[in-house]
């Protein structure tokens, strides 16, 4: 029987002990409390010790939440290891209450992101899409999706999904704009296969030496189109379409030459995929979220790979866990975005 109680805080000093242990791990998805609180503090365990921990720590079934001060964190030994660090334990308690709204989710979003940390992108990226593929199959997908009434309105845009320019006064140039402006240029089938037929022709014409993306009306992506969330024949195959009509690993290939100027909305794969990019620039009222917890998913269009090399493993599952909104600002500040800029006419 689990010895932790609910809403119960573990002190960090504890944790040499529960290590050693080789019983049943403290809590997981499926307790009351599905995430394991840690209250940090400042130690100084052996080499070996530090080393069983962390790996125990990397073991657990569900989010690990250290709470802390700045001061206390910084000399914590496991710092880096937990998957979120919060401040008080008001802030833990407001974590843990989305967390448990989707608590599989949770727990496949903090094992996905340990284990992708050191992987190349294209593996990483198989690691999510079967994650992803997984989390499709269960309840808390389901049950979204059961309650979820479709939106469907065509869209009335003028040309096709993508509109690529180049013009003779920088003609090694490609001009790349999402052009369903009145759907809030979600990430559609349509979209997903024509942003992955622009990322081939960046890496096929030697001659387009830099690229620009942005986004027709009044934000840059909504993320994915959520009428057609759940619509392929089942979750492996839409793991098989993944891997093959993905533009994520085609970007990361050609990063370096790629340039996201995003405004207004950021959301999902609005910006998973920038954050890709060799540089990101937004306009000052640009805001940014990752809603897919709500869903009972994770990140499945890149995130799980491109934010953690930009902001860190802990604040990518804090923004999945939590929901939140990050304005332009902050997102400066952490380094998913490398400038602010008003867009250009």
């Amino acid at each position: 029987m689990n010895h932790l109680t609910p809403l119960s805080i573990l002190p960090a000093d504890q944790l040499p002990a529960l290590a050693s242990l080789a019983g049943e791990p403290p809590l997981s998805a499926f307790d009351t409390q599905p995430a394991l609180l840690i209250a940090a503090a400042r130690l100084t365990p052996s080499p070996p010790i530090r080393q069983q921990v962390a790996a125990w720590l990397l073991r657990q079934p569900c989010p690990v939440i250290a709470i802390g001060a700045a001061s206390e964190v910084s000399q914590d030994p496991w710092a880096d290891i937990y998957d979120v660090v919060v401040a008080d334990e008001a802030a833990a308690s407001s974590l843990l209450a989305a967390i448990r709204q989707a608590p599989q989710a949770a727990t496949v979003l903090v094992q996905t992101l340990r284990h992708t940390a050191g992987l190349p992108v294209d593996s990483g990226l198989l690691v999510e899409s079967l994650a992803f593929a997984t989390l499709q199959s269960g309840a808390e997908f389901s049950a979204w999706a059961a309650t979820r009434q479709p939106q469907t309105v065509a869209h009335t845009d003028s040309g096709p999904p993508l509109l690529m320019t180049r013009t003779t006064d920088r003609p090694h140039h490609l001009e790349i704009r999402l052009n369903r402006a009145s759907r809030r240029n979600a990430m559609s089938v349509e979209m997903r296969n024509a942003l992955v037929e622009a990322m081939q022709l960046l890496l096929t014409d030697t001659s387009i030496r830099s690229a620009t993306v942005s986004g027709e009306g009044d934000c840059f992506s909504i993320g994915g189109d959520l009428d057609e969330f759940g619509t392929t024949p089942d979750a492996a195959t839409a793991h098989l379409i993944r891997t093959l009509r993905l533009p994520a690993p085609l970007l990361a290939r050609c990063a370096e030459r790629v340039e996201f100027r995003l405004h207004g909305a950021c959301i999902g794969a609005g910006i998973e995929l920038p954050a890709f990019a060799g540089r990101v620039v937004a306009t000052a009222k640009t805001f940014f979220q990752l809603p897919e917890l709500k869903f009972g998913l994770i990140p499945g269009a890149g995130g799980c790979i491109s934010l953690p090399r930009r902001i860190g493993r802990q604040r990518t599952a804090w923004l999945v866990l939590t929901g939140r909104r990050i304005n332009a600002s902050t997102a400066l500040e952490w380094g998913l975005i490398d400038a602010i800029e008003e867009s250009r006419t």
